[in-house]
């Protein structure tokens, strides 16, 4: 047998491998999914766009904690950024508060000596998602894309922000970093806090969820709103039933629009019966191939009728769905295939007219700080984007 059927043995295996691990890896994960559904509650909300204002107000809030933080992130970078924020955890833990930072396995940019100098001084610390046996290839791939913060109980944070230079627009390519975040006091914090403690669970193999420690009586607020915890299922769901019940007009914010067959052909169908359909993307990726992704997904709704804008005041990182200006989807899932199928996220879908009137004004000065694009944009001849397409759209369900 020579070196060249060698080889080509080795690449079948490895491919027969992966699908096998995937398709199993994924039946194992989707009979063990959660699929609660949270009820309505009322709480006060506030929303920020800027990632400096947010974390001066999150600091803020965790310097005054006086008995537990639990914190949860996607990505904490190791950067000097970063730094102040740690410290304000290390500070605290010192200080007697029980403090617990949970962060995803591949998302996370903290070195050993930094984890280290964070339990040494008394932070609880854990990896969510590490990729486990006997499906490692698609372990690896189910991430915990959730940012929650919760403070004693009562007060919490969710939304598109982590912990690292470019959110606080230190990094020059993609600044200013443009992203919603949430801040939420009243009777919704008990389900943040509960989503938290079950990440910590399944993360750290310790169970505080029967603990009344972490759930004092809170009061309820002046917004209504549900929040939607996913993990790889219901959030394909969740947007074709929005999408489905829109009358006038679906907004949609978000920086890498990857979206599956089924929501893509409602969305079509929605402009079909009359609906005005908005999408806002970045006009700068900052992951390679997600945009070539979008192309072919933005021409065909733009040949259909619908509005495409590209951001072009920094980088848009905003996850949004506005459906008739009567119920508002902000949170952490992005409108693409990895949101959908594999990762674990949390949005909050918010029903106030008031609230959904700040939205608004925002989502209107994001419109004037963008370009609206036409099919000219994306149809341009380049035989190296056309490779670009191929390829990402082989592997768009992994982007």
């Amino acid at each position: 047998m020579g070196l060249g059927s060698i080889i080509f043995l080795i690449i079948a295996g490895l491919a027969l491998w992966v699908c096998a691990d995937f398709m199993l890896g994924r039946k194992k994960h989707l009979a063990n999914a959660n699929t609660n559904v949270l009820p309505v509650r009322e709480s006060n909300l506030e929303i920020f766009t800027k990632g400096p204002e947010l974390f001066d107000n999150l600091f803020s809030e965790i310097k005054k904690a006086k008995q537990h933080i639990h914190i949860l992130f996607y990505i904490v970078q190791d950067d000097k950024i970063s730094q102040e924020f740690l410290s304000i955890l290390k500070e605290k833990a010192q200080a007697g508060v029980e403090v617990r930072l949970l962060v995803d396995w591949v998302g996370s940019g903290l070195k050993r000596k930094t984890i280290q100098s964070l339990k040494d001084a008394g932070v609880e610390f854990a990896y969510s998602q590490t990729p486990k046996f006997p499906f490692l290839f698609y372990s690896s791939q189910v991430r915990n894309h959730r940012k929650i913060s919760v403070i004693d109980g009562r007060i919490a944070y969710l939304g598109g922000f982590n912990i690292g230079k470019e959110y606080f627009n230190q990094d020059p390519k993609l600044s200013p970093w443009r992203d919603y975040h949430l801040k939420m006091t009243g009777e919704g914090v008990m389900d943040l806090q509960r989503e938290f403690l079950k990440d910590w669970r399944a993360a750290a193999k310790v169970n505080l969820l029967q603990d009344k420690a972490y759930f004092p009586p809170l009061e309820k607020g002046p917004f209504s709103h549900k929040l939607i915890p996913t993990e790889g299922i219901l959030l394909e769901e969740l947007f074709s039933d929005l999408i489905s019940q829109a009358q006038k007009s679906i907004f949609i914010g978000t920086p890498y629009f990857i979206p599956s067959k089924r929501v893509f052909d409602l969305l079509r169908n929605a402009i079909k019966r009359g609906v005005s359909v908005t999408v806002l993307v970045p006009f700068t990726a900052d992951h390679v191939l997600v945009k070539e992704a979008s192309l072919p997904y933005l021409r065909t709704l733009l040949t259909d009728g619908a509005d495409v804008y590209q951001y072009l005041k920094g980088f848009y990182h905003a996850k949004i769905v506005l459906i008739d200006d009567k119920v508002c989807d902000v949170g952490t899932a992005n409108f693409d295939k990895r949101s959908m199928f594999l990762n674990y996220e949390l949005n909050c879908l918010i029903y106030d007219p008031d609230f959904i009137k700040k939205i608004k004004h925002i989502l209107t000065e994001d419109i004037l700080n963008s370009q609206k694009a036409n099919l000219q944009d994306f149809n341009r001849v380049n035989p190296l984007l056309s490779i670009k397409e191929t390829a990402a759209r082989t592997i768009s369900y992994f982007l």
